[in-house]
């Protein structure tokens, strides 16, 4: 059905209105109203950019169900936003809405002059510049399941019915028997392809607030606000920022505390409060080697940034931190491609859906697919140990500092800075076999009855939030995903039993779920066999895989892109691991070859005396002529440069930092003995 083009523009505006005040009182409220559509805001502290993203695009779908509810009860017939609106509409929409623009190719014109790549992810792919960036869409590999086709949950309608019976619930009725736990659904995303499926456009999609590349933005962030802050710019010496308050006996440094203070991070009884720490990844105060990992990344930075810049003197600070980010994204991409995901899909897998590298595929989408980053790759939960051991210097039990249960060490920096940093627990994180899972016991108790989530003040199942997060996304089903990686989908029960082996586990899912058919992908995914020598059956297999081949391949910065790197800097990088980053920046001398593979001390440690190291002598460069004769560029304030040359000729490159603008030649060229313009000013500010 088709309203005239004034009557559909009359009730778009009209909805518009309505669709503000409804989504103003919801977030007034700070609670979940009843609709589906509301009931999105993560807890998790998010970027303004991304809060900016998201309530445009929860306006774009609060208009859209409004002015279907209206029409339905006006013309008295069950209509949908894709057979009521034209493209044209659709644009509006999003425009009130304040969804971004289309990103165009022209955009990434000034990508052509910088050889690194951006915080964001934008424009690595010229053409398709929103291609694996931060704040956009999560891609779908299969469509979307919503029980409306548009953005009601799986499951949500009790009533309807799926192969012909009720999902089932996916909380754990034996322990929350008169209770429901609270659940946010993901962040919606803004329309960003134009032009393409308008059933698919209308669709609430879930937004990625990171960066998909593999690009070490763990550690610098993913917005111009966040790499700022996380950054010692003040210093001028390419570094990032490091606590001031806190260090660890020995000196080194601890990360930043958060900006908002005080902060909700757990304290311990005794002593100053140890606040939140800080990192690209809002993620890093969950658990104690998480926040040990980004502990020895910023370190890593900043020896990598010290010894740059003592070889080559005539670098801008800009320069260091740029060329050393670039260092630990390489790093990151060896250590994720090379150690850690084999064992993960096992070789045979890896090798069969990833392959050799054959060079950057700018017709490759790199971005983060919905199905890995809601069910396949979580499979990690399930290796997730109830303890976790704190060992000293011998591989035993530390003296001082017990093992812990994992839900004390929730949201605790405090156990890092006031119980002997972070080498307890990372001798007990390589020194301890990873959890089995199996099909009958796939996440400890720990996870199902203790998990802490800031703000919410009960505990939290992750095995529940897991699947309805499936539902939430409108994930198609298990067998629709083993059709997806040309598996054989399962129809009988004996079949069933064949994959998962466990027939006890296979039965017992069965009666849950009445059809196999209707298992959720998380579930289904997570029950099968492991392949051998791996962590994950064959269907995670194929879609970690599939996920990771796209990482690499849709990646204009991978390390083994052409010009990325010279051929003696790739063989100083191949020479970097995880144990040598732990020997660079702890107190730890003695480590496992290999921190992936689980060894027994002391048989099958070795000193890091012998543990290969990387040269940072490949990255010496020598003064150019040309930089000898003009001399250096001039420095600005708030703003700094880097050296690039164009068609033969020396350019400084100059860029303002988050919150000032560039007033001036954003390039100067060197002509002859001097530089050809006035250095630009930035302007503005910060805050």
């Amino acid at each position: 059905m088709r309203l005239s083009a004034t009557t559909l523009r009359e009730l778009l505006i009209s909805s518009h209105q309505e669709s503000l005040r409804l989504v103003h009182e919801a977030s007034s409220r700070r609670r979940a109203p009843s609709s589906s559509t509301h009931v999105l805001t993560w807890l998790r502290q998010s970027e303004p950019e991304t809060l900016e993203v998201s309530r445009a695009a929860e306006l774009f779908q609060t208009t859209l169900q409004v002015l279907t509810n209206t029409a339905r009860q006006r013309y008295k017939r069950d209509l949908t936003a894709a057979a009521l609106l034209s493209w044209e509409d659709v644009e509006l929409i999003a425009e009130l809405s304040k969804c971004p623009p289309a990103a165009h190719p022209a955009i990434c014109l000034q990508s052509h002059r910088s050889r690194y790549r951006s915080i964001s992810g934008l424009c690595n792919n010229r053409q398709n510049p929103l291609w694996g960036a931060a704040n956009t869409p999560l891609v779908r590999w299969l469509p979307a399941e919503y029980e409306d086709g548009e953005r009601e949950p799986k499951g949500w309608n009790r009533g309807r019915l799926h192969n012909g019976f009720q999902l089932p619930p996916t909380g754990d009725s034996a322990t929350r028997a008169h209770s429901c736990m609270p659940f946010h659904r993901s962040r919606p995303a803004c329309l960003v392809n134009v032009g393409s499926d308008i059933q698919q456009a209308v669709q609430q999609q879930q937004l990625n607030a990171i960066t998909s590349f593999i690009d070490a933005s763990v550690v610098y962030g993913h917005t111009p606000r966040l790499e700022g802050f996380l950054r010692d710019l003040a210093g001028l010496n390419g570094k990032l920022a490091v606590n001031e308050q806190f260090r660890d006996p020995k000196g080194r440094p601890y990360l930043p505390f958060v900006s908002t203070l005080p902060s909700a991070c757990l304290q311990s009884l005794h002593g100053k409060r140890v606040e939140c720490f800080s990192a690209g990844d809002s993620r890093i105060n969950e658990g104690l080697p998480l926040t040990c990992l980004h502990t020895l990344w910023l370190r890593e930075h900043n020896r990598i940034a010290e010894e740059l810049k003592l070889m080559n003197a005539h670098w801008s600070p800009e320069t260091i931190y740029q060329e050393t980010r670039k260092i630990i994204g390489a790093l990151h991409q060896i250590i994720t491609m090379r150690d850690y995901v084999p064992r993960i899909i096992g070789q045979e897998a890896f090798d069969y859906y990833i392959g050799p590298y054959r060079g950057y595929d700018p017709t490759t989408d790199p971005s983060a697919s919905n199905v890995f980053a809601t069910a396949a790759f979580r499979f990690g939960h399930a290796t997730i140990s109830p303890v976790l051991r704190r060992l000293n210097e011998s591989s035993q039990e530390h003296e001082h500092f017990a093992d812990l249960r994992l839900h004390n060490t929730f949201f605790s920096p405090w156990r890092i800075v006031k119980e002997g940093g972070i080498e307890p627990t990372l001798r007990g994180a390589f020194g301890t076999a990873a959890s089995a899972a199996s099909a009958n016991m796939l996440l400890t108790q720990e996870l199902t009855d203790r998990l802490l989530v800031l703000n919410v003040p009960q505990s939290m199942d992750l095995a529940s939030l897991n699947l309805q997060r499936g539902r939430d996304h409108a994930l198609p089903g298990y067998n629709d995903w083993r059709s997806f990686c040309r598996l054989d989908p399962i129809e009988t029960m004996d079949g069933f039993k064949e994959v998962v082996r466990d027939f006890r586990v296979a039965e017992k899912i069965a009666q849950i779920y009445k059809h196999l058919d209707n298992i959720d992908v998380w579930l289904g995914g997570l029950v099968e066999y492991m392949l051998p020598g791996s962590r994950t059956g064959p269907l995670f297999a194929c879609l970690i895989g599939k996920q990771m081949k796209a990482l690499r391949d849709g990646d204009r910065f991978w390390w083994e892109a052409d010009g990325m790197f010279s051929q003696p800097q790739k063989e100083e990088l191949l020479k970097g691991s995880l144990s040598r980053i732990i020997c660079d920046n702890s107190d730890i001398r003695e480590v496992p070859p290999d921190s992936f593979r689980f060894g027994k001390y002391p048989d099958d440690y070795v000193s890091c005396d012998h543990v290969p190291t990387i040269n940072l002598d490949a990255w010496q460069e020598e003064k150019s002529q040309d930089l000898e004769q003009c001399g250096a560029p001039p420095t600005i304030k708030n703003g700094d440069f880097i050296m690039s040359s164009t068609n033969g000729k020396l350019v400084a490159l100059y860029s303002c930092y988050h919150g000032f603008k560039l007033k001036g030649a954003a390039a100067i060229v060197c002509k002859g003995y001097q530089w050809s313009d006035q250095s630009p000013r930035c302007t503005g500010n910060p805050h």
